[in-house]
């Protein structure tokens, strides 16, 4: 107590709160490694999927670019085999008809229409020219009313009278000049020496003849000038290649022995026999 009777207040003790110290622990260095390694494997195996379904994808639509190359090329060349030796039931008797095919052993056919020569092909394809009289029932007319040849050109008649105009179509296979790759060419009477390709990636195109009462098909090379009227259906087989791949693969060739794709590019034959409608049952 003070001397004024007052006793002093005492000044309350300061109220003392306990903190709370949190202590955060990160992640050791064995559950990094860890987390690292899962994160890598995942991302591996999508990689692996993504790239496996890259390729699959890939070598489908390789495979069905060959099919469709080699099926357009064995309609078009047996479409014109058929042809051969058309003749529109209109035309005069006085026609004289010309021999309707003419092929070439490892080449293709040159020089004028009545007169032709073969010409070896670096690819060592067969060619074959198709000759038959044609009209605008037979053939597509151009605008200008025209019959056409193999390209769409159209053909003039030199007899103005007659009701169609003689046609001869060649086909064969070679490199192109511009981009290297193989194609199935087609020259045409609307305009000589003027070859265009068709169809690409026709890397050979393979022909053996029919004769009457034979036992065996033949090589352009072994029939006689005159045999070629006795020819009553042909083998046609075109060899079709793809795009390079990443690994080399087998094929069968025309010639139906497996051989080996040492360009790593898939490659796949195509066959048909092509009936001569023109000239079936001809005696030889």
């Amino acid at each position: 107590m003070r001397r004024d009777g007052v006793f002093p207040v005492k000044s309350p003790a300061p109220f003392t709160r306990a903190c709370s110290r949190r202590v955060d622990f990160g992640h050791t260095l064995l559950e990094m490694t860890i987390a690292m390694a899962l994160g890598l494997i995942v991302t591996a195996g999508a990689v692996s999927l993504y790239r496996s379904q890259r390729i699959a994808f890939t070598q489908a639509a390789d495979a069905a670019q060959i099919h469709d190359a080699g099926m357009t090329a064995l309609t078009l060349i047996g479409e014109q085999l058929q042809m051969a030796g058309f003749v529109p039931a209109d035309m005069p008797g006085t026609y004289t008809a010309r021999p309707r095919l003419f092929g070439c052993s490892g080449g293709r056919p040159i020089g004028a229409d009545d007169s032709l020569t073969c010409e070896s092909l670096a690819t060592h394809s067969d060619g074959v020219a198709v000759r038959y009289v044609a009209d605008s029932v037979s053939t597509w007319p151009s605008t200008a009313g025209l019959a056409t040849d193999c390209l769409g050109q159209g053909v003039t008649k030199t007899d103005a009278d007659a009701p169609g105009v003689s046609v001869v179509n060649r086909f064969y296979a070679k490199a192109s000049g511009s981009t290297g790759e193989p194609e199935l060419y087609c020259e045409g009477t609307g305009k000589a020496n003027s070859s265009q390709p068709l169809v690409e990636g026709v890397e050979r195109v393979r022909l053996r003849y029919w004769l009457v009462a034979a036992s065996s098909a033949m090589d352009a090379a072994q029939l006689l000038p005159a045999q070629w009227a006795n020819v009553v259906a042909v083998d046609v087989c075109v060899l079709v290649r793809g795009a390079p791949q990443t690994l080399q693969s087998r094929y069968l060739d025309c010639e139906g022995v497996s051989a080996l794709s040492v360009d790593a590019r898939v490659r796949r034959a195509f066959w048909r026999r092509v009936a001569i409608r023109n000239n079936e049952g001809r005696a030889a």
